[in-house]
């Protein structure tokens, strides 16, 4: 009885959980103006009114996995559509990352090693924005996506410097309530801008593991010097922290925009 009346109690409280997780990110009608406001406001302070097909950064990388620290180059690509590939080129081998879209629009995504051999990214880390190495593209995208879900958080200190937060998730294609609770956890990303430039600072969504959506692996993404480039801004300087670690520090070296990239430099064939 006592087991029995235990597992009653716990159902309870996760029936409670997820309703109270959707209550809370329903849209508001006095933080979704501000959310939009800034998003608008930073996607102008990024580009302006440049139409942004395609880019191509080059430069510097440095790759750290626990006792692994390897240094090499890197080139990074990505496409107004939501294509995006990081290719490194490190002292114990090559990496390379690509994201991608099916005929459906639907994300898909694959990782190599030195081999070659592509390996799937499972389609719950495919949820997030896939440029994640150029806010003017991921920006742009979310001022645009229709049905987005914002929340401005507030103005907070990060590492030292001031920043306005502002939360952001996708609503499911089929709403039920567990459905919608997962669904927009998988998809929040949170956006912290500077107060007065309102060019992104930092970038936080969380990735998890292949078997287990609901492990939460903490990402952020980290914007410094800023260099405009044919009227674009764009960070010259990106690190990005795994877990609060740092996982990749990219220094930027040249960058080009609307070279005619195709969807062809983004292919995925992954091995059954």
């Amino acid at each position: 009885m006592r087991f029995r009346l235990l597992a009653i109690l716990i159902a309870i409280f996760f029936c409670s959980q997820v309703g109270s997780i959707s209550a809370q990110q329903a849209p508001s009608a006095t933080t979704q103006p501000q959310a939009s406001t800034l998003l608008a406001q930073s996607a102008v302070a990024l580009a302006g009114s440049v139409a942004i097909s395609d880019v191509t950064l080059t430069g510097t990388a440095q790759s750290v996995a626990g006792s692994d620290d390897e240094t090499g180059t890197v080139v990074l690509k990505a496409m107004a559509g939501g294509e995006s590939r990081m290719d490194l080129t490190l002292s114990n081998g090559i990496r390379s990352e690509v994201r991608s879209l099916d005929s459906n629009g639907s994300p898909l995504g694959a990782w190599s090693g030195s081999d070659g051999v592509q390996h799937a990214i499972a389609y719950h880390n495919l949820l997030t924005d896939s440029s994640w190495f150029f806010p003017a593209l991921t920006v742009r995208r979310l001022a645009n996506l229709i049905g987005l879900i914002g929340t401005y958080v507030g103005q907070e200190t990060l590492n030292g410097q001031s920043v306005l937060h502002v939360s952001f998730v996708r609503p499911p294609a089929v709403v039920t309530a567990p459905n919608a609770a997962v669904m927009q956890h998988l998809t929040q990303m949170d956006l912290y801008l500077d107060p007065t430039s309102v060019l992104p600072v930092a970038l936080s969504y969380a990735v998890h593991a292949d078997d287990n959506e609901l492990l939460d692996i903490p990402v952020q993404i980290l914007f410094s010097n800023y260099k405009a480039i044919g009227g674009v801004e764009i960070p010259f300087h990106v690190q990005k922290l795994l877990n609060g670690s740092l996982s990749l520090d990219l220094q930027v070296q040249s960058a080009q925009m609307n070279s005619g990239l195709s969807a062809s430099s983004f292919g995925i064939q992954v091995e059954q």
